[in-house]
């Protein structure tokens, strides 16, 4: 259909040409209009000149780094303005962690550890139980808990046709932190289809941090918070494994918040969401090719709650911190009689606890590092940490960032 042109309205472009040229005509300088500015680049925290302990990070700095684990995301960011439950604003999403090719027929050990127990992570009794792991781990928002477990029992149902048959039902490992300050809780959105394309997205190298996957919907320290990684590389005296960490963060008040040590959140006061639907949560998931046996990943789950606390978290009352680890060093046949396989030496854990603490510490700073500011229901804004703040607040603690 042709468009009619009305001789009696001028474009803004024109007004603006004819601006310009009156004002040349007038020997007047011209002020542009000024463009749309693009949002300020997000980096991660170690590339922001902050080093967080004294282990070396592996290739990638990621969980991806321990041999054989992959992950993937499937982010859903739908519509703005009012609350209409059922129909958005929508924040939400789906990471999976693959910890092998076949982690069904070759179970790997695993341990998990709860610090505080407002949340849930699905599954875990079988851990408990007998200190294997047999499906992928899935991390997602509290209402589509449900949906991310049928969705990934179905891909297994699938794939393992034996499952019901000749082998037992499993209950897939998944995770959850609340999103309802951005997202429509009320209507989930999240399908079978959205879990299969995670598994299909699932990949090595880099990992994609901030809101994206289940961290899409998730504020930390009353930042925006998201999905952060990191990893440490053991001494070659000790087998050059690797210990990777993925967290899902959603926990934690502003005044609390430590970069490295220094109180970062009490010199950050603007920007702060409405006191309303926020959460306290965590989801810390750890990965290591060393050969370890379920009791020394115990151990190391929990040293994971350490590196929580140095980036300042008190772990309150109404927080699901929850803490899982996995080692797939040792592959444990399904149906075998017996294996013979190597077992990691004690006197020699003390390493690994500390590259679980660091590698946890700084895959938080990395979920607030590369978030980048939201609105979703009703307006509601998370702001991203401010990274330009970073140099003059820890310059002010004494600890000036090299170059800065």
């Amino acid at each position: 259909m042709a468009v009619k042109s009305d001789p009696g309205r001028v474009s803004r472009r024109a007004l603006l040409a004819g601006g310009a040229l009156a004002a040349i005509s007038a020997g007047c300088s011209v002020v542009p209009v000024e463009s749309p500015r693009a949002p300020p680049a997000r980096r991660r925290i170690r590339d922001l000149g902050i080093g967080i302990g004294s282990l070396t990070p592996g290739r990638w700095n990621a969980i991806t780094d321990v041999p054989g684990v992959r992950v993937g995301h499937v982010t859903r960011i739908e519509g703005e303005g009012p609350l209409v439950p059922g129909r958005g604003p929508i924040r939400t999403g789906v990471t999976v962690i693959l910890p092998g090719d076949d982690v069904w027929r070759d179970n790997i050990p695993a341990a998990r550890f709860t610090l505080n127990g407002n949340g849930e992570l699905t599954g875990v009794s079988t851990i408990d139980r007998h200190g294997l792991l047999e499906t992928p781990i899935f991390l997602t928002d509290t209402s589509n808990i449900g949906r991310v477990m049928d969705g990934a029992l179905a891909w297994m149902l699938d794939r393992y046709p034996e499952i019901g048959d000749s082998a037992p039902v499993p209950t897939p490992i998944v995770g959850e932190t609340w999103a309802a300050f951005l997202h429509d809780a009320e209507g989930r959105h999240l399908t079978e289809e959205h879990v299969r394309e995670a598994i299909s997205a699932a990949r090595s190298g880099p990992v994609e941090e901030g809101a994206v996957g289940g961290g899409t919907g998730m504020l930390c320290y009353e930042f925006k918070g998201g999905i952060g990684t990191a990893s440490r590389r053991l001494p070659a005296a000790m087998g050059n494994y690797t210990l990777g960490v993925l967290v899902q963060t959603n926990h934690g008040r502003r005044a609390q918040l430590r970069i490295d040590g220094v109180p970062v959140g009490r010199e950050i006061t603007e920007g702060m969401p409405y006191e309303g639907r926020k959460s306290k949560s965590i989801l810390i998931i750890g990965a290591t090719d060393a050969p370890m046996t379920p009791v020394q990943l115990g151990r190391l789950a929990k040293r994971m709650a350490l590196g929580l606390a140095r980036t300042g978290a008190v772990s309150m009352h109404g927080s699901g911190d929850l803490l899982l680890f996995f080692s797939t060093g040792v592959r444990v046949r399904r149906g075998a009689v017996s294996m013979d396989v190597p077992v990691w030496n004690d006197e020699h854990i003390s390493v690994a606890h500390e590259a679980a603490v660091e590698a946890t510490e700084e895959a938080i700073l990395n979920a607030l590092a590369m978030a980048r500011t939201m609105t979703g229901i009703h307006g509601n804004t998370a702001h991203a940490l401010p990274l330009d703040r970073l140099p003059d607040i820890m310059r002010k603690y004494g600890r000036p960032i090299p170059g800065r």
